[in-house]
């Protein structure tokens, strides 16, 4: 039985130990082919600074290589962390990849830093004292470029005539709290809650549904599929094991399975203790439909977006491609599945 739920991709460009981030950005294009053949709705690349496990520092980066290597999935950001970027500067970059790619470009916005305080910092251009905290303003000036809604007596309304014109991106705007959930509300725009970061968004997504005008909301899951729920729960052991040292504020590349199963077997349960407990879908194909569906109906999400990291790159396609059969992506998506158009925003 098909699922009504359109299925994506979330890929962090995971590091493997032993390995380096130029085989993992090549791992990325490697897997956006293979999903843009399977049926995926979606292909997202994260953006995450000075950390040994995860590659993509600049999506807008990727993004380009992607959509030229493939054929008709959507490519966008999962997301692009706004402050610490110039309005104009993003909405220049979205622009020309729109024009390269029409009604293929996704422009997914955060406001987390996506890295450490220190790094945050060095990212600015004036650090003569930290960034003041305007998203808001930073978020309403990158629509008006898109939308050119700036007022004719407005000392940036000629920079509205971005090269790439009459295209734009779809714009979403990403988020795991309650205040991200207003302010898309708020800007009646599409919006996708994390849940692998925050397990409890039920409600904060039911307050986007209630603010915006034209609700779009997608969930972002984190899951891994293999053959049987026992291969599975092996594969998964290498996320298991970087996750229980994230929590500790330890960073590393993602571990191999055997060293991965060696640390949980000694730390036990405290190797599964956070702070914030997180969902983790992982099983066999039927489990992971179960879960991926179950997590759909839990925000009233029409997409479920999936992120999966494992130690070997064989195994991370091996679990989209069997995620993909199991939903029939291959038959039931197409390039028209996803609601777009490439010259406005919609829901605006």
């Amino acid at each position: 039985m098909e699922s009504p739920l359109r299925i994506s991709v979330l890929d962090q460009s995971p590091v493997s130990e032993g390995s380096s981030g130029t085989e993992a950005l090549r791992n990325t294009l490697d897997l956006a082919q293979l999903a843009d053949r399977l049926g995926y709705a979606r292909y997202w690349v994260a953006e995450h600074h000075a950390t040994p496990m995860l590659a993509c520092a600049a999506p807008e980066v990727l993004i380009g290589p992607i959509a030229a290597a493939t054929e008709r999935i959507r490519v966008g950001s999962g997301g692009v962390m706004l402050p610490h970027y110039s309005p104009l500067k993003v909405a220049e970059v979205f622009s020309i990849l729109s024009a390269l790619y029409p009604g293929r470009i996704d422009l997914g916005l955060g406001r987390a830093p996506g890295t450490d305080h220190t790094t945050a910092f060095a990212l600015q251009r004036d650090r003569r004292q930290p960034s003041p905290d305007d998203f808001p303003s930073q978020l309403a000036e990158l629509l008006a470029y898109f939308e050119d809604t700036l007022p004719e007596n407005h000392p940036f309304a000629r920079l509205a005539a971005l090269p790439g014109k009459p295209h734009v991106p779809e714009v979403w705007l990403l988020g795991s709290s309650p205040q991200s959930a207003l302010w898309a509300g708020d800007s009646n725009l599409p919006y996708c809650f994390a849940d692998f970061i925050n397990p409890d968004g039920e409600n904060i997504a039911a307050m986007y549904r209630q603010r915006a005008q034209s609700p779009r909301m997608m969930v972002a899951a984190w899951a891994i599929c293999a053959e049987t729920d026992e291969e599975a729960q092996r594969v998964a052991s290498s996320a298991r094991m970087t996750r229980a040292l994230l929590n500790q504020g330890r960073l590393i590349p993602v571990p191999p399975i055997e060293k991965a199963q060696q640390f949980l077997a000694q730390n036990g349960r405290n190797a599964d203790t956070a702070a914030r407990p997180r969902r983790a879908i992982v099983g066999s194909p039927q489990t992971v439909r179960r879960g991926i569906e179950e997590v759909g109906r839990l925000y009233q999400a029409d997409e479920v977006m999936v992120v999966t990291i494992t130690y070997d790159h064989r195994d991370r396609r091996r679990s989209y491609e069997l995620i993909a059969e199991e939903f029939g992506l291959a038959t039931k998506q197409t390039c028209h599945d996803v609601r777009s158009e490439a010259q406005v925003i919609p829901g605006r």
